[in-house]
């Protein structure tokens, strides 16, 4: 197991519970999409205190430096749903509360073994999801 640090410089965090994603550098563009904490964003340019990053799909948007961070690493679900397991398998079973999350849920990427992602919640709870399943910046 190895701890996922903040290697990548253009790896992004949203570390607010919400953030509005907008279609230009500033408050007065247009929302473009509202995010949940956790949600990873690839840096992609940069104009005063605003970022361009894109998101899971590709798409690109502007977020405000202050709503973001590189501290950590956090992961969302890509594929239609993913299943919460307690460890790092298949033959782990799935979390008994919440055994499955559909796409673009978030979490905070804590470590890797081998082709599964140790993932924390914003509210504290942990899982092992398969890499395959998640996009992690």
């Amino acid at each position: 197991m190895s701890f996922l640090g903040a290697t990548n410089a253009h790896a992004l965090c949203v570390h607010v519970s919400t953030a509005n994603l907008r279609q230009g550098p500033g408050s007065k563009y247009i929302k473009s999409w509202e995010v949940y904490r956790y949600m990873p964003l690839r840096r992609i340019g940069k104009k005063g205190s605003w970022y361009k990053v894109k998101d899971v799909d590709g798409d690109a948007h502007w977020v405000y430096r202050k709503l973001i961070t590189n501290r950590y690493r956090c992961a969302v679900v890509k594929a239609s749903k993913a299943s919460l397991r307690t460890g790092p398998g298949s033959k782990y079973r799935r979390n008994p509360r919440e055994p499955f999350v559909k796409k673009y849920a978030t979490f905070r990427a804590m470590k890797f073994k081998g082709s599964w992602v140790s993932v924390k919640d914003e509210y504290g709870g942990r899982y092992w999801i398969h890499r395959s399943l998640l996009w992690v910046q």
